[in-house]
């Protein structure tokens, strides 16, 4: 029994993964959409019976191309392949009409398990194909390999984790949290302030780093909290008092703990290693962006900057974590990347 499948992630790593854990001989074509208004495309032109789609994509991301299909009927079954891993998420996408969720990164044994359940596979009627990436399409047409950049291998790495920091403070604090795409970039440490969404917005800023280590890696985490945000985050948190300086500290402390943890142990895993935290030590309170960063634009070192902007679905809530990596934690990078993809 064959398919035709459609593979949509906005991740050249994410879709080389997923076509790498379909069961050997499964699909007579693998077709690929690096974006949702591709996918519609070509579920437009019936070329597709079942979807692995993500969620996290620029506009149309993946809820909206569920609401597409739903609203004009494609013949189509869908599986949602997320980092993004909040209950919330998972309620949504079969609301809209998802059979089922996969979260990221991709476990071979678990998509044969619902491919079979679903009626998509059956190990006796399959030939023992080898997967190899000459058996993959991109739109249609033939693709003979599928190249994994290093930011693209960092940005997948950094959505995987980032479902991890946003499922614990969803789960935490009862709220959905809106999940971007991560934004990665090599840049000076000068043009770090410059670089970054939150420079884009006028208000005062109060940030906690935390420095990381492991073997061949190393770097810090900057949590920018926008001082307006305050009060609301102290309500979620509970705290008998709302208001202070004091106040303003914790919220920060408390913040840092939960959404570096997480990511720094998310991004560890992946790269199968462990990652020590140095303590949390607040940059400042209440000042413009680039005084808060004024300590980078000293050095003249190069950074691999990874961007992640929370936003708490119905608060006025903002925040950005910034992953800076060192120059020296490149050659690490690559040598992971190429086992990866290998």
């Amino acid at each position: 029994m064959t398919s035709r499948i459609l593979i949509c992630d906005d991740s050249a790593l994410a879709r080389k993964q997923m076509a790498k854990a379909l069961p050997q001989g499964l699909a007579d074509d693998i077709l690929f959409a690096n974006g949702g208004q591709e996918a519609l495309d070509i579920l437009q032109e019936k070329k597709a019976d079942l979807l692995f789609l993500d969620l996290n994509m620029p506009e149309p991301d993946g809820y909206q191309v569920l609401e597409s299909i739903r609203k004009h009927d494609l013949p189509v079954l869908t599986i949602v392949v997320s980092g993004d891993i909040q209950p919330e998420a998972r309620e949504r996408v079969r609301k809209l009409g998802a059979i089922d969720f996969i979260k990221k990164p991709t476990d071979t044994r678990q998509v044969a398990r619902l491919l079979e359940e679903y009626g998509f596979y059956r190990p006796s009627e399959l030939e023992n194909t080898a997967f190899n990436d000459a058996n993959l399409h991109n739109n249609g047409h033939i693709s003979p390999s599928i190249s994994v950049s290093l930011n693209d291998y960092l940005q997948e790495t950094a959505n995987v984790a980032m479902g991890r920091s946003s499922d614990l403070l969803a789960r935490l604090l009862r709220v959905f949290v809106k999940q971007p795409v991560p934004k990665v970039a090599f840049i000076a440490n000068s043009e770090l302030h410059m670089a970054i969404s939150a420079a884009q917005r006028e208000d005062d800023y109060s940030a906690v780093c935390q420095g990381f280590t492991g073997a061949g890696i190393a770097g810090e985490a900057l949590l920018l909290f926008e001082d307006a945000s305050f009060r609301e985050m102290a309500e979620l948190l509970h705290y008998d008092v709302l208001e202070g300086e004091s106040v303003n500290v914790e919220v920060l402390m408390d913040m840092s703990s939960i959404l570096f943890g997480a990511f720094i142990n998310g991004i560890g895993d992946q790269l199968d290693l462990k990652l020590g935290l140095s303590h949390p030590t607040v940059l400042g309170q209440h000042r413009p962006l680039n005084e808060l960063l004024d300590h980078h634009s000293q050095r003249e070192e190069q950074l691999l900057c990874i961007e992640i902007s929370y936003v708490l679905e119905n608060r006025d809530i903002h925040c950005n974590m910034l992953i800076l990596l060192t120059e020296d934690s490149i050659p690490f990078l690559e040598k992971r990347l190429a086992y990866l993809v290998d």
